[in-house]
């Protein structure tokens, strides 16, 4: 070659060579699993063929990008560290953004004024997205994300008409899962302990609760409906109402394995034999679960992978914000909006 440099290809040039959109390069270089295997052999070929290399400084200088992501839990301290579910979502995010070199940063917000203080942070662009977990139905956050111009994911979602991206596992099929399994197990007085009710997570496992008691024949019976917290003194609360109000009940279906936990405690003090007087079954499939005895009935939820997926979708809409794909992208064209995942009971000695 003469004395003059060839310039480097560009993202463009890479696109045009594969005859894919824009876009999709951009998936393709950063890691997205949302790309077919033939458009990422093309982007692979193209890559390979221009001597295309990400400049990840400058693309980072030029897209405004900090390459870091928030992960908000507005929760205390003592329930993110004493609840696996938090520790399973915890690792499925880290181990996402690790592999696309983004650097978490896991916060809590627990008033008001810590609420507004991340939003002052937001506003100084020092993320490029932000994950939020355990929402409730009024929570502002997610909107107000949004109208910074940052792109959110949320972990669950705040009602059925949920405005924001989120991925959510099968709430109500969980309930009914659990209803049909200690109905076919001959149980007739089903008691139930609730998340809070303005969290939709728990609406939805008591709405699948009361399905499956309808499918079984079983008289609905708001006796055997008790309000927990997701935590293991909630679920002892509630369970202590329960035995007072229908000491009569044969089985419970607890929304969190941790409130399980919790009711277990309450029926050996009232000498109720786990599953000969009572069966119990609880939802997560965690450690808890495995470790309690006896064994517990759950009903799994993938949370692990549910970090992972609500990580993938936010960094696909950092890569390509929604509205933002070229007709070339179209094929590759994925629902980047919502996310349910599938649950399953897993039986265990509890029931």
């Amino acid at each position: 070659m003469s004395g003059r440099h060839r310039s480097r290809p560009t993202l463009e040039e890479v696109a045009a060579r594969a005859g894919v959109g824009r876009g999709t390069v951009s998936r393709v270089i950063n890691g997205s699993p949302r790309v077919s295997e033939q458009a990422r052999a093309a982007v692979h070929r193209a890559v390979e063929e221009l001597g295309y290399v990400p400049n990840l400084a400058a693309r980072a200088l030029a897209g405004n990008r900090t390459d870091a992501i928030a992960l908000v839990i507005p929760e205390a301290e003592s329930r993110l560290f004493a609840e696996p579910y938090f520790l399973d979502l915890i690792r499925g995010v880290s181990a996402e953004l690790g592999e696309a070199d983004k650097q978490l940063l896991l916060t809590l917000v627990r008033t008001e004024r810590e609420r507004q203080r991340f939003e002052q942070y937001l506003a100084a662009r020092r993320v490029d997205g932000v994950l939020l977990a355990s929402v409730h139905a009024d929570d502002p956050l997610p909107d107000r994300v949004r109208e910074l111009g940052l792109p959110v994911v949320l972990g669950g979602r705040r009602g059925a008409g949920e405005s924001a991206a989120f991925v959510d596992s099968d709430n109500q099929g969980a309930g009914r899962a659990a209803v049909a399994h200690l109905a076919a197990r001959g149980r007739r007085r089903i008691a139930t302990i609730t998340g809070p009710l303005d969290m939709y997570v728990a609406r939805a496992r008591l709405d699948g609760y009361r399905e499956g008691i309808a499918a079984a024949g079983l008289a609905p019976d708001e006796l055997l409906v008790a309000t927990g917290d997701f935590t293991e003194e909630g679920g002892r609360r509630a369970m202590r109402e329960l035995i007072d109000r229908a000491p009569g009940l044969d089985a419970v279906f607890a929304a969190s394995d941790v409130m399980a936990a919790g009711a277990r405690g309450v029926l050996r003090e009232a000498g109720r034999r786990i599953p000969d007087d009572v069966a119990l079954v609880g939802v997560d499939d965690s450690a808890v679960a495995r470790l309690m005895d006896p064994p517990l009935t759950s009903v799994r939820q993938p949370i692990e992978e549910m970090g992972r997926t609500m990580a993938r979708m936010l960094l696909d809409e950092i890569a390509e914000p929604a509205g933002a794909a070229t007709a070339a992208d179209a094929t590759e064209a994925v629902d980047r909006e919502r996310y349910v995942l599938p649950t399953e009971l897993v039986v265990r000695e509890s029931s």
